[in-house]
């Protein structure tokens, strides 16, 4: 079978398909989870959220799944709904954690900030949780086709970079996953959109569109650019560009409903909440939000919020988010009317700032946007798409999705062209598995498959060899290893270059990259690469010397590859003798690499 997982930030879905049936059929897998205390049911998805239960909070036994006994940790629906009662205790966005750089993703340090006495775990293993959870769900399901044996395509944000693609292959083969691949979100959800279209896809576009998908769910927010053409009479599908990883969505939407509410109740009724109330709040305002957005919605969605002190059920605060408010807040806040030319604010940092999420800092969605189509624009002031497909469980609401068509062909008239067409007929919560599916179904010859490779170009800092001057450090220039678009299963030597390798001394590595220099090939030479090029992780390591002496500098060739799984690795071969060594995208320091 052909499994197709979204791992995603707010919830994970399963879609699979036989890929010896003589015709495709995406099967959606409802995942086995507790819903309540000692309730086992079946959902469509499986929230993102782990639950560390405290002694007494649960009654005994009540956390045993059919597969495991002895359970001491909650995945799924009821640990979500636990978010609304001990917050502590809880973990979410273990997907955001595994692409920030200013902490170790191996470290134990999930949830964040809890007190000392709860045990942690790292935003590795709580992937890996997830993934487990599904893995023993389906085996309980289909003992006769454990889901270790087969073949896996597990979906991640085209805007994740080689470190955080490396973190989530590590967590999935700490599930057992071995036959796996990584496909971009964005490119599933044009999958599911072709799987549910069937033939007449081939109508809706034509060569020459070029279609934008929009990516907005609980914690990120996602663009790619997809071109259509020729192929010799059949239609091609190439993704040209992706871009940054926003950390901005669903979840800053559910707490800024949480702090207009809040100011509310201070305003009219003189209370204050404190920190436990306004995760609860939090958690009210995200399923208030998800049901007053729908097209026919009521007017307002009551939220009740536990009191603090011995009297709770007295105590408790009741009021209500209003749609009107919703609309307002949300529509006004994050999809505000701008043009392609508006940058982005700038906001003055302070000196000090807590440890975290790197979220951003604007929350300005359509700004995010106008900001993409302008880097990538190929002539014009911005890039200009034919159609649209909308993903994520932000655009399931009609409101927005109209917010974003009527701003962009606003942009689209002004410019001469004509307005974009939107992509209908895909699932929100369902669309990224669906297309994981279609996808492995298209890697073993069923149908069309998207071009697309690398989402970035990579390079290596590369220290100058220059006298030294005092006070300055020696320049770092940054050698392109992988262009944009190389395409898994393939390698390739940097050309007409040798480089020094140092063994047996610990040294650093820059690994740094580029959604914007895409036409860079193999091995340019980067002198002035601050304003295009960003780096991505820094690695201390010591590589093994053998026979060397420590410090040894060995002439050695570069090689890069991408492998079949999607991950990037940087070989040196030693030019004069037999020494091979590969650099990895790790985050940890490592005292020896082989």
């Amino acid at each position: 079978m052909i499994i197709g997982i979204d791992l995603g930030t707010t919830n994970c879905a399963v879609t699979w398909t036989d890929s010896s049936a003589d015709e495709l059929v995406l099967h959606d897998f409802p995942v086995p989870q507790l819903t309540y205390p000692g309730n086992l049911e079946t959902r469509s998805t499986l929230p993102s959220f782990l639950y560390l239960p405290g002694p007494h909070e649960l009654p005994a036994h009540s956390i045993e799944l059919p597969w495991n006994l002895q359970a001491e940790r909650v995945v799924g629906w009821l640990a979500r709904e636990q978010s609304a009662k001990i917050p502590h205790r809880i973990i979410g966005s273990a997907k955001s954690w595994l692409s920030n750089d200013q902490v170790d993703r191996h470290d134990a340090i999930l949830p964040w900030q809890a007190p000392d006495e709860i045990a942690k775990l790292s935003p590795v293993a709580v992937s890996a949780a997830y993934l487990e959870h599904i893995r023993d769900a389906w085996n309980y399901e289909h003992p006769e086709s454990p889901l270790e044996e087969q073949d896996i395509v597990l979906t991640v944000p085209a805007s994740f970079d080689a470190v955080a693609r490396e973190l989530t292959v590590e967590a999935a083969h700490a599930a057992g996953f071995n036959n796996l691949t990584l496909l971009e979100e964005p490119q599933a959800a044009l999958y599911s959109w072709i799987a549910g279209s069937g033939e007449d896809w081939r109508k809706q576009v034509s060569p020459g569109d070029r279609i934008l998908v929009c990516d907005v769910g609980g914690g990120t927010t996602d663009f790619s650019l997809i071109t259509v053409s020729n192929d010799g009479g059949d239609l091609a599908l190439e993704r040209v560009a992706v871009g940054d990883h926003i950390l901005l969505g669903g979840d800053n939407m559910d707490l800024t409903l949480a702090v207009a509410v809040r100011q509310r109740l201070k305003k009219e009724r003189s209370l204050k909440l404190d920190s436990w109330q306004m995760q609860v709040l939090t958690h009210g305002c995200r399923v208030g939000k998800e049901q007053l957005l729908q097209e026919y919605a009521d007017d307002d969605w009551p939220i009740t919020i536990p009191g603090r002190g011995s009297s709770l059920i007295a105590s408790a605060i009741n009021t209500e988010l209003q749609r009107s408010e919703v609309e307002q807040l949300l529509i006004e806040g994050f999809f505000p009317l701008c043009s392609p030319s508006d940058d982005l604010p700038r906001h003055k940092r302070g000196g000090l700032t807590e440890l975290g999420l790197p979220f951003e800092s604007d929350p300005g969605i359509t700004r995010h946007l106008a900001r993409f189509l302008t880097a990538h624009a190929e002539s014009g002031s911005f890039f200009q798409p034919t159609a649209i497909l909308f993903n994520g469980g932000v655009f399931k609401s009609p409101l927005i999705r109209e917010r974003v068509v009527t701003m962009l062909n606003g942009w689209l008239y002004e410019a001469g062209a004509d307005p974009v067409r939107v992509l209908q007929g895909i699932d929100q919560d369902l669309a990224v598995s669906r297309g994981a599916a279609r996808y492995g179904a298209a890697r073993n010859g069923q149908g069309l498959r998207i071009r697309g490779g690398t989402s970035r170009s990579y390079y290596i800092g590369i220290e100058n060899s220059a006298p030294a001057i005092p006070g300055l450090e020696p320049e770092i220039r940054a050698l392109c290893v992988a262009p944009f678009g190389m395409e898994e299963g393939t390698e390739a030597e940097v050309p007409q270059r040798q480089f020094g390798l140092v063994v047996g001394e610990p040294v650093e590595f820059r690994f740094l990259g580029s959604t914007v220099r895409k036409k860079d090939p193999i091995g340019t030479y980067l002198e002035d690469w601050e304003e295009e090029v960003e780096e991505l992780a820094a690695i201390g390591v010591t590589l093994p010397a053998g026979d060397l002496h420590a410090g040894t500098i060995v002439p050695v060739n570069l090689t890069s590859r991408v492998t079949e799984v999607g991950t990037l690795e940087l070989w040196c071969q030693e030019i004069k003798g037999q020494g091979r060594w590969k650099l990895e995208f790790e985050v940890r320091a490592l005292d020896s690499q082989s």
